[in-house]
């Protein structure tokens, strides 16, 4: 059996991420596309958020987005990614015989542990994947420990064998 690290925080987020997409679901099966230009509908970009020693880092799919229409903001603890996704205006909407891909506005929202360092963060994007380097406070980050041998320990151990 593998031991698996216990993060609180990925269960936090993997929450509510589900719930974002129960209401998108939602929203978009009880409004229908009646009212709605041509590929547009809720929508979210998948993110990834992980951990490593000194970072907390967010990928967000956003392929096809003209980085200048994504917001990145972090406000009382809370990370918010908005942006939208445009329709191309290059095919005349009677040409298209299937449009799969959601065009329009999105908001992503995550709370941030209290270890974040707001006043360290880098964004970059690059082949359609946004990623932000959240760096952790000094008092946050893991410390190794090393453990001396008490010299004590060793004259007690030698004086006791016959």
């Amino acid at each position: 059996m593998a031991i698996v690290r216990w993060e609180p925080f990925r269960e936090l987020l993997s929450t509510q991420d589900r719930f974002n997409q129960l209401f998108n679901q939602t929203f978009s099966q009880v409004f229908g596309s009646e009212g709605r230009e041509l590929g547009k509908s809720v929508w979210a970009p998948a993110v990834d958020v992980y951990e490593t020693n000194n970072n907390l880092v967010f990928k967000a799919e956003l392929p096809g987005i003209d980085p200048k229409d994504v917001d990145v903001r972090v406000e009382n603890g809370t990370l918010t990614i908005s942006g939208e996704r445009k329709v191309e205006k290059d095919v005349n909407e009677g040409n298209y015989h299937l449009v799969e891909r959601s065009h329009g506005s999105f908001v992503r929202s995550f709370n941030l542990p209290p270890t974040i360092n707001i006043e360290n963060v880098t964004a970059e994007y690059k082949d359609g994947i946004l990623t932000l380097n959240m760096a952790k406070r000094e008092e946050a980050k893991p410390k190794s420990i090393k453990i001396q041998v008490a010299a004590e320990g060793k004259a007690q151990a030698a004086g006791t064998t016959k």
